[in-house]
């Protein structure tokens, strides 16, 4: 098994708090990023220590930069440099030296010059018994191929001079990666994983500004896996991510991600392999829908929702036997409403003010997505349960929530409940998706906490204008669309997303979308019920009008109950939006025909409706 590995680059604050987090993540070793040695306040043998103490190896010292093919004075000076960083290298405790391909306009190139330059290096790292990595940087002046530094390092000869492979400098710039299998693995002294988005923007700053962890990004990382895996390669697999949110947000977090990143990048290459490998993660289950959705209130709020679950149709179906807690039923849907008075609800009340605490996921083998989880470092939650009550598995999920998991049909009701009628048939059938917001930082985190540990596959990011800004959405969604999430972020603080994170005192559930399967008469029996749903202007019906070949009667109930509309090919799409729950949830009613999106087109709509109805921001909350 390689050991796993990350930069400390890759993280926030000073190099004593990125080690702490890098070892309480789990890593087995550390490259320690040079600018991060000098602006600590120790001395090399104290870093040495300090990761001795921790558990974890120094696999690198990087990077030494500008080294081959310089004209003199400065070859001269570069070897005196390299035998100062050798006796530092020495007291830290580790044996390989990064250097990088020269971006200097002063080298000149050739590749006999080059590995004349190596070979005369590695005599000096050999009495120092140490090594020499040698990585090409995409933008290298003369060596940007990975291929070429391969040759500088065949044509050295010499054992203390090796390759660093570098998955962003190879993937990046599209070259091929087959050629990386006929490598020696003994000349493979590192390998270091990054991912990226898809962005057009030159090679340098895109490396510079948005690497992300293996999972997080679109570049093809495991046809560069299945390459290195096929030398025979057995040393560290290292994470070198250069990400300005990485390096503003929490080390702790940002740790635990990078390690989550390379269990699941294993386990990927082990499935892919020919034949498979063995895999040491517990795999997959196939998860199907949502079981209940539950909100935590108090018990003055509990009557205000439960009257507006009953204008959408739900019937309250069970009071639990101990505690204040009630179960609403529509359709396949179970809403729960906890305005107990301690436990973990009231925690998250407390905390978040009303809200969704807690989502249950229906999952094949529960007792194996919990063991998966735990394999990937999620926190799981306990709390005591009343004798004879349904205990039910749960981990932590975003902003402080539970995610609990139930076997099909397992939430036996009867069990924790007494049962007070039947569920009414009042047109929702489904949870049909359920929407986060959370700091736009924290949604590759998010990400690849989902599709990690659950069947989910994720769509193309979107960007959505928001009247105080643009919005990032990600939809991720399992195979047969009966579990949709949406995960929202924004850098602007006036959109509608970061208003909630304002109101909700952190990340949490910002709406849910309930299925139905004829929308106007469902909205027609919500509003004899009382319902009220958001105002759209006439200025979008007449677009819709123009727009699509709809008869005349349709966009007349399209008007008249304020219900978007939207196409994709043969395929429509119908949805409508209730007012906030106390400036802080709201929710959406759906119809599909054939539609597999989330209506993008009329979220602008959608949200400059709803900025006309929020609160001003700093007005006090009456009530």
């Amino acid at each position: 098994m390689n050991k796993r590995a990350i930069a400390t680059v890759s993280l926030s604050g000073a190099l004593d708090e990125k080690l702490r987090a890098i070892a309480a993540a789990g890593f087995d070793a550390v490259e320690i990023f040079e600018n991060d040695f000098l602006s600590f306040d120790g001395g090399p043998r104290d870093v040495g220590r300090m990761c001795r103490d921790l558990g974890l190896e120094i696999c690198a010292f990087q990077p030494l930069r500008d080294f081959e093919g310089m004209p003199e004075p400065q070859r001269s000076r570069n070897f005196t440099r390299v035998e100062k960083k050798f006796e530092l290298m020495q007291e830290l405790g580790t044996d390989l030296l990064l250097i990088c391909s020269n971006v200097s306009p002063a080298s000149l190139g050739g590749i006999d010059r080059a590995a004349d330059d190596f070979r005369e290096l590695g005599e000096i790292a050999a009495r120092h018994r140490l090594r020499v990595g040698f990585e090409a940087l995409a933008w290298g002046r003369h060596i940007n191929d990975y291929r070429d530094a391969w040759e500088v390092v065949r044509r050295a000869d010499h054992p203390s001079i090796g390759l660093i492979l570098d998955s962003f400098h190879a993937l990046a710039p599209k070259l091929p990666t087959a050629a990386i299998a006929s490598i020696p693995k003994d000349r493979i002294f590192l390998v270091q994983l990054a991912d990226a988005p898809k962005i057009d923007l030159d090679v340098l700053s895109w490396s510079r500004h948005f690497r992300c962890f293996p999972g997080q990004g679109n570049l093809p990382l495991n046809d560069f896996m299945q390459a290195i895996a096929a030398t025979g390669y057995g040393g560290p697999l290292s994470l070198e991510i250069f990400n300005d949110q990485f390096r503003a947000g929490s080390a702790a977090r940002v740790a635990v991600d990078g390690l989550r990143s390379l269990i699941l990048l294993e386990d990927d290459v082990a499935a892919r392999a020919q034949p498979p490998r063995p895999s040491r993660l517990p795999p997959k289950q196939a998860s199907r829908g949502v079981g209940f959705i539950e909100f935590a209130v108090n018990e003055d709020k509990a009557g205000d929702l439960a009257a507006l679950f009953g204008q959408l149709g739900f019937t309250q179906t069970g009071q639990h036997r101990s505690k204040a807690v009630q179960r609403w039923t529509q359709g396949q849907i179970d809403l729960v409403i906890n305005c107990e008075s301690h436990g973990f609800a009231h925690s998250h009340y407390i905390t978040h003010g009303p809200g969704v605490c807690a989502i249950a996921l229906e999952i094949d083998d529960v007792d194996t997505a919990m063991a998966r989880a735990e394999a990937l470092h999620t926190r799981t939650f306990h709390q005591p349960v009343g004798s004879g009550e349904l205990e039910i598995p749960a981990i932590h999920g975003v902003g402080g929530s539970l995610l609990y998991f139930l076997t099909p049909g397992g939430q036996n009701w009867d069990r924790d409940f007494t049962a007070l009628a039947a569920g009414a048939a009042g047109g929702l059938t489904r949870v049909d998706h359920i929407s986060q917001s959370m700091p736009y930082e924290d949604m590759l985190s998010w990400l690849l906490f989902y599709t990690g540990l659950l069947d989910l596959t994720r769509s193309p990011q979107m960007d959505v204008a928001d009247p105080g800004g643009l919005v990032q959405s990600q939809a991720i969604s399992n195979a047969d669309g009966s579990l949709r999430l949406i995960i929202n972020g924004s850098v602007a603080n006036r959109t509608l997303s970061a208003r909630f994170l304002s109101e909700f005192f952190g990340a949490g559930v910002q709406h849910v979308a309930f299925g139905c399967d004829d929308i106007f008469t469902t909205v027609k029996a919500m509003r004899a019920r009382g319902a009220s749903f958001l105002a759209i202007p006439d200025n979008y019906y007449d677009d819709i009008e123009a727009k699509y070949d709809l008869a005349p009667d349709v966009i007349t109930l399209l008007r008249e109950n304020q219900i978007l509309y939207d196409r994709e090919g043969d395929g429509e799409f119908f949805q409508i939006y209730t007012h906030a729950f106390d400036d802080r949830f709201f929710f959406e009613i759906v119809q599909r025909r054939n539609y597999q999106g989330f209506g993008a087109a009329n979220a602008a709509i959608r949200l400059a409706a709803q900025a006309r109805e929020a609160r001003p921001v700093g007005m006090p909350r009456i009530g």
